[in-house]
């Protein structure tokens, strides 16, 4: 895993956005689990954590653009931060102190690119590491897996295919450079309402080809998939149809589509470059949307 050396800036750690390039429901547990295919890249859109040393009882701090909002929808022992942050309490004992979380939130809260998820990831790298717990790898991902499905992708922060409930992790061919644009319109759609109103039959996991050669092969690849919660989340909330037309309509998109059970979309780009500017465009022309254009995730 990355990690930076605690002697320089040591005390911060990035949780970046998780986008589903594609996302497939081939079918359904007995505990009523879906099952799921999709490519997972992970983008330079990110939330921070960092850590204050102290020896009170632990506590977060929220700060960010949607500090307020994440503030009013968890409470305490609820946030998946903190819930990260004691799981590596008891994995270190009874030496490990306290101190503080600060959890610059950058993304939307419950929009469909992972930001809880891998805020909760960038506590347990973060931890770990300051506090000289030193959990390997294995202890982490299990530790993940309790928090969350999504939640052991997030810890690895890397292109990669994730099946099953999203435990299933393995590693794919380097994605091409590529610009991406993320559009959130502000309205929350409820995960468990877009997977009950998903209609259509169960479909199998996509024939993943072993080189993208370039961004142009991607598109046409991904074309071939389908996100199948996006008709259910445009019926519970008509805006997402309204953002995923305004990014297909840009200069140069290849793809767009919906992120995850939503509301965020996407917009695929020949260039980080052009993303960017379609991103300026459409911060200039809808002020009430979310909106971010870059590339592929890389540490600062």
């Amino acid at each position: 895993m990355k990690g930076t050396d605690i002697s320089v800036g040591g005390l911060r750690e990035d949780a970046p956005a998780k986008i589903n390039l594609y996302l497939h429901v081939t079918g359904r547990r007995e505990d009523g689990y879906h099952l799921l295919d999709s490519l997972v890249v992970f983008v330079d859109a990110r939330d921070v954590v960092r850590y204050e040393p102290g020896a009170d009882p632990l506590c977060l701090k929220l700060a960010g653009r949607f500090g307020e909002k994440l503030n009013q929808l968890t409470v305490g022992e609820d946030n998946l931060v903190i819930k990260a942050a004691k799981k590596i309490q008891a994995l270190g004992g009874e030496s490990i102190q306290g101190g503080c979380l600060l959890l610059e939130k950058n993304l939307p809260v419950a929009s469909g690119i992972g930001g809880g998820s891998s805020d909760a990831a960038a506590t347990l790298r973060l931890l770990n590491r300051v506090w000289g717990v030193n959990g390997d790898h294995s202890a982490l991902l299990q530790i993940s897996e309790k928090l969350g499905a999504d939640i052991p992708a997030c810890l690895l922060r890397q292109s990669l295919r994730m099946e099953g409930i999203g435990e299933r992790l393995s590693s794919v061919s380097s994605l091409p450079h590529c610009g991406i644009v993320l559009v959130n319109c502000g309205q929350a759609v409820s995960t468990p309402e877009v997977f009950r109103r998903r209609h259509g039959a169960f479909r199998s996991r996509a024939s993943m080809p072993s080189v993208w050669h370039d961004v142009y092969g991607l598109a046409d690849f991904l074309k071939e998939q389908t996100n199948a919660l996006e008709a259910a989340a445009c019926e519970l909330c008509p805006e997402v149809e309204k953002v995923l037309h305004v990014i297909a309509v840009q200069d140069q998109c290849l793809l767009a589509r919906m992120s995850g059970s939503g509301a965020t979309c996407f917009g695929l780009f020949p260039s980080v470059q052009q993303a960017q500017r379609v991103a300026d465009y459409l911060t200039h022309l809808h002020q009430e949307w979310w909106v971010w254009g870059g590339g592929l995730y890389h540490e600062i």
